[in-house]
């Protein structure tokens, strides 16, 4: 099982920590959404829960919890910014289909 976090992507995670004034890492999973099935969930950690993983790139811990490791598995959290907009990016091998509008996507 893995996740990849780039150099941007930790990078952003640390301003962020910071700038919250506390917290363990990020916490990245999935719920159902959308009209494809699953939309990303990004949330601050504080402390791990007993059901997550905690992966250690860069200085940063990316958490997440075993049962999204399927539709997670083998995804690169990268950091990009575009014109004005600046976002996290998911490059998702898993990813069968996306829905028209971007938000959700299924595995």
């Amino acid at each position: 099982m893995s996740i990849t976090v780039t150099e941007r992507a930790a990078n952003q995670i640390r301003k962020q920590l910071q700038k919250r004034g506390s917290g363990l890492g990020l916490r990245l999973g999935v719920k159902p959404a959308g009209c494809s099935g699953y939309a990303y969930v990004l949330d601050y950690a504080d402390e791990p829960a007993a059901d997550e993983i905690v992966f250690d790139q860069f200085d940063v811990k990316v958490l997440v919890k075993q049962a999204d490791l399927d539709q997670l598995n083998g995804i690169e959290l990268d950091y990009a910014r575009e014109g004005f907009n600046e976002a996290f990016k998911f490059n998702n091998p898993n990813v069968k289909g996306m829905c028209g509008c971007g938000e959700s996507f299924s595995v």
